[in-house]
């Protein structure tokens, strides 16, 4: 009750601060001066009930200790920082580059190490095969609808459109006019020909190539030698989920930065392409539950409201955490009381959380192509696809982390040379954003388990899963 109260503070002088700008902008009332120091510069009032509002932000922020509430807070101070000293925030461009370049260095390790476990961890192909490539057929179909929903999306309603780029964006959008290529050139350009050069270069679908092999090579040894590679992966897997938490606690002043670069440079007027961006999102997503997600579960003869029931708690932990591995427990639990057999359970729903990200794969479509529109770079319609089926090749195994898809998306830019600039006015929403295609991404993946048990006639009756419960 007491972090609830904490808010009561900023609310108070947001309500101040609104009153004031409505007496000034449509009253036209001259807002009072006052001067904190003799010889102090004179604010107005208004200034003064802004900065307060924000003191109350922080006050709160302390008090709730949330990861999320930072990021909020810090989306503000850019954007008060933005408004107030323009030259100042433009300056502080560093503060989200530092934070870019640390999510970055995640990429190639994350990535490996998660693709060789889901792949080498199943070392008999034999009892895991007709189920996996059940699993994998309907992952596939499923995140390529979500893949045509978000393009439709987007370029329906062109949110990126009209963004006015930075001063300094003009080098960056300079790197796009690179000569054309070939198809044979785009197909040579998948496969690595020194893993190390493509991590230093950041191609992620050559470092996706490489795993899936090594992966595929790791399964096929011995297990006295597949264990020692494989207890190192894991171990490098769970150490760079480590790793993102430590690199996201920097998140608020990366925002911060970014919020305040953006609003300094390009103004208020973005805020309202980004708000279009956002609406964009959760639309698309709600077309993608009910037109997708909600026929299957008719087709597949899922228990619709008994599975409301069991996905209620994950969903809502994902879209409060922005993170599927915080659902993931909740989530394994509840499939299970809802009868869906455990050992099922336990292969769908990981394999999910790597190649099912529904959310995650129409949220990349959108933001892919927002960034050329924002660009002002017309992709047709097969350049936008070969860029967002790369994107959901590429985003395979890191669904566990919050803003993952920050990562995969910097890395798919240097790869298709786009400027990263819009990537940097994406992350003042990202966390809104994030919230609804996590949730999305637990919802799909809880689907999925119940699908596959059922195509495997596994799935039982209601009145055995109540007796179930009843012992």
């Amino acid at each position: 009750m007491n972090k609830h109260k904490a808010i009561l503070p900023f609310l108070a002088f947001v309500g101040l601060a609104s009153i004031l700008w409505i007496a000034k902008a449509y009253a036209h009332l001259a807002i009072p001066v006052v001067q904190l120091t003799g010889t102090g510069p004179m604010l107005d009032v208004y200034f003064i009930s802004r900065w307060l509002a924000i003191a109350g932000l922080i006050y709160y922020g302390f008090k709730r200790k949330s990861l999320t509430a930072w990021i909020i807070i810090g989306m503000v101070i850019g954007a008060e920082i933005g408004h107030d000293w323009p030259k100042f925030a433009a300056n502080l461009q560093v503060l989200s580059g530092i934070f870019l370049r640390l999510v970055k260095t995640i990429v190639a390790p994350l990535i490996f190490s998660t693709l060789v476990v889901g792949i080498a961890s199943h070392s008999d192909l034999k009892q895991v095969g007709r189920m996996g490539i059940k699993a994998l057929v309907y992952f596939e179909i499923v995140t390529t609808l979500a893949l045509f929903i978000g393009i439709g999306a987007i370029n329906l309603t062109q949110a990126g459109a009209g963004v006015t780029p930075p001063p300094d964006a003009a080098s960056a959008a300079a790197a796009v006019s690179a000569p054309p290529q070939k198809w044979t050139d785009m197909v040579l350009h998948i496969f690595p020909e020194n893993i190390a050069k493509s991590v230093a270069e950041g191609q992620m679908l050559q470092i996706v190539v490489f795993s899936v092999i090594f992966g595929i090579a790791l399964a096929m040894v011995s297990e006295q030698k597949r264990r020692p590679m494989l207890a190192f992966c894991e171990s490098l897997s769970e150490t760079m989920f480590k790793f993102t938490n430590i690199v996201m606690l920097v998140a608020p002043i990366g925002v911060a930065g970014a919020m305040a670069y953006t609003v300094g440079t390009m103004g208020f007027g973005v805020m309202g392409n980004l708000i279009k961006l956002l609406l964009t999102l959760y639309a698309a997503l709600i077309v993608f539950a009910v037109c997708v997600l909600l026929p299957i579960a008719v087709l597949a003869r899922v228990p619709v409201k008994r599975f409301t029931k069991a996905v209620a708690e994950p969903f809502s932990i994902a879209f409060a955490t922005a993170s599927s591995e915080a659902a993931l427990p909740r989530a394994l639990e509840n499939m299970e009381t809802l009868g869906v057999p455990k050992q099922i359970v336990a292969f769908v729903l990981p394999t999910g959380y790597s190649f099912n990200m529904d959310g995650s794969t129409l949220y990349m479509a959108l933001a892919s192509v927002f960034v050329a529109q924002a660009a002002g770079i017309h992709l047709t319609f097969g350049q936008q696809l070969l860029m967002v089926f790369t994107l959901m090749l590429t985003s395979k195994g890191v669904a566990g982390i919050p803003r993952a898809t920050l990562v995969i998306l910097l890395g798919t830019a240097d790869s298709f040379h786009l400027p990263v600039w819009p990537l940097l006015v994406i992350l003042g929403v990202d966390q809104f954003m994030d919230m609804a295609r996590t949730a999305t991404n637990v919802l799909g993946n809880c689907l999925a388990t119940v699908v596959i048990a059922r195509w495997e006639g596994e799935f039982p009756e209601k009145q055995q899963v109540g007796s179930a419960q009843e012992a």
